[in-house]
């Protein structure tokens, strides 16, 4: 999936463009986890079983899975400041569907339109890593990253707030305000990006990931009611199977895939997005325990009793501290790399949930839990996007990040699936009311520390990266230079300058890279003293193709080796032909 850049050149970003940003993947992260002060009170609110309000938060999760790729993939066609607005758009229309509706179905439809929103995550880390230099960008995309939980965390107590004192339905009139707000700010900040990628959107395989996480994922919160050993219950899960198979072997035989499946196979690309995966359920099941256990009425013998508002305060450091370790993952990252600052990430979070089963007798005990998880939350959640950026080329920025958004997506759509499977499956029934046990609160916690555990072993074998460079960077202030920034962020790949016949440098000249099987791999213009640099996805041999006003064009096949290194290769092109 090549990229290539108009003839306009870059526009500086702002000061504001990455609040702005930030500030939209918060208004995402209240979407997502609007619902959470009121989850065990939805099977009232739309008179249906709790098996089925789940859905309510389940199918905002699985919309975002979804969202994710097809978005980062839109954004790189079409412009990702486009598809960032469009998603925001989206969501809007959706709260403000859930707004007027007490019915089931309508609530779910207006709930799935909300989770598109999720898209705006690789769509804003995609805008960053095509704007900002190179000193800027490890903490901005930490920030964006950790916006998810910061959201969450403020989130929480806020909607308490409003549903406590006010009817629930204006929880989605506030998410439909604050999308409002973001699609303005966006417009009035941040600037297009002016990266393209080649080719054309994959809608088969859009359609066929949809259609295998819904067969995956109805199954895991339906289980229960069918029968885990049913003919309807087996049957989804094998067709889930087949599906998802199906879809694999079709994305990797189309020129221009959804998901870039060859590499996604990457060592370290695939281990990120597992790892990606185990974070997210980590990070849902608490949001979905401890507002329940707080809320509990003390006459249960484990509840603590509390009201909406003070549950929500007292979840709310998750997200406060997430937002706190950005600056602290900037610092570990920069002095040990990001693979160091995931595996603390995790073992922080381990060493949270392994407390948190003995924390649940009292409020104070619950914020502890929720500090020593946001940080282990907060700092897992910033290295993701660090080990995508650094393992692939800058032409699959927007849809490698969409991808392992996605997997986190899908690791809190399983997350919420599974527990609410558990807490349902585990609680007692009191005059029709379906209550909670603390034995279903255990359980979900140590379903999240298995998760976490599984985590770190593939964090653990995730390759070593070079520490970062201690240089001082300048700020790309023209397209050359934001090219060759974008570039010097892979080592592997091809550097040099481009010369007139001469000897004398060619500013301007526009470098193109053929692969073997005469596709765009990468391309660039030379910065005013010639140079130029072009990043490799793999080893192999390849073209490289340069030309420039008033120059003949030159065609020069070179070969890399795949290492960690650059090749250098100097191109020098003819004088101009003239036809007699």
């Amino acid at each position: 999936m090549p990229e290539t850049t108009t003839d306009q050149p870059t526009r500086i970003a702002g000061g504001a463009v990455v609040p702005v940003l930030a500030f939209a993947g918060i208004v995402v992260a209240v979407m997502q986890t609007l619902l959470v002060p009121v989850i065990k009170d939805l099977p009232q609110l739309l008179d249906t079983a709790p098996s089925n309000a789940t859905w309510v938060l389940t199918s905002t999760l699985l919309s975002g899975a979804v969202a994710t790729p097809i978005m980062g993939r839109l954004g790189d066609l079409y412009g990702k400041r486009r598809m960032l607005v469009l998603s925001l758009a989206v969501m809007v229309v959706g709260a403000l569907v859930s707004a007027f509706t007490d019915q089931l179905l309508t609530m779910i439809v207006g709930r799935t339109l909300q989770g598109f929103a999720m898209g705006a995550i690789p769509l804003g880390i995609g805008l960053m890593r095509d704007m900002l230099p190179r000193e800027k960008l490890g903490s901005a995309m930490a920030l964006m990253s950790s916006s998810i939980g910061v959201g969450g965390g403020l989130a929480l107590p806020a909607a308490a707030l409003v549903a406590q004192h006010t009817d629930w339905h204006a929880l989605f009139y506030g998410a439909a305000g604050l999308g409002a707000l973001a699609i303005l700010l966006t417009f009035l900040v941040v600037p297009e990006s002016p990266m393209r990628a080649a080719g054309s959107f994959d809608l088969l395989g859009a359609l066929g990931l949809s259609a295998g996480l819904v067969l995956l994922l109805l199954p895991i919160t339906k289980g229960s009611d069918w029968g885990w050993s049913s003919g309807t219950t087996l049957g989804l899960f094998a067709a889930a199977v087949v599906v998802l198979l199906l879809w694999g072997l079709y994305e990797l035989r189309v020129q221009a895939p959804l998901v870039d499946l060859r590499t996604t196979a990457r060592r370290e690309v695939l281990l990120t997005n597992l790892a990606s995966i185990m974070v997210g359920v980590s990070f849902y099941v608490v949001s979905l325990v401890l507002p329940q256990l707080l809320q509990l009425p003390t006459a249960t013998g484990y509840g603590l009793g509390q009201s909406m508002v003070v549950a929500g305060l007292c979840v709310a450091p998750l997200g406060l501290t997430m937002m706190f370790t950005a600056p602290v993952y900037a610092r570990l990252s920069a002095r040990y790399g990001p693979k160091f600052t995931l595996i603390t990430g995790l073992v922080v979070i381990a060493i949270g949930y392994g407390g948190g089963l003995g924390l649940m007798d009292a409020a104070w005990q619950t914020i502890i839990t929720s500090v020593i998880l946001g940080a282990g939350i907060g700092l897992a959640y910033s290295s993701l996007p660090a080990l995508i950026v650094g393992a692939v080329p800058a032409s699959e920025t927007g849809a490698a990040n969409g991808l392992n958004t996605l997997m986190r997506s899908i690791g809190t759509s399983v997350s919420s699936a599974v527990i609410g499977m558990v807490l349902a499956n585990t609680a007692n029934n009191v005059n029709g009311v379906a209550v909670p046990t603390m034995h279903g609160f255990r359980v979900s916690f140590l379903i999240a520390t298995a998760a976490v555990a599984v985590g770190l072993v593939l964090a653990v074998f995730l390759p070593k990266t070079a520490r970062p460079a201690q240089h001082t960077q300048l700020r790309a202030s023209s397209e050359e230079e934001a090219n060759l920034e974008r570039a010097e962020e892979v080592l592997r790949g091809f550097r040099g300058r481009i010369l007139d016949a001469g000897g004398a440098p060619v500013a301007r000249a526009k470098v193109t890279l053929i692969d073997r099987r005469g596709r765009q791999a990468g391309a660039t213009v030379s910065a005013e003293d010639g140079s130029y640099a072009l990043a490799v996805p793999a080893q192999g041999a390849y073209v490289l193709a340069a030309r420039a006003l008033g120059h003949g064009p030159l065609a020069s096949s070179a070969t890399h080796s795949g290492e960690e290194r650059t090749v250098a290769l100097d191109l020098s092109l003819p004088g101009e032909a003239v036809n007699a």
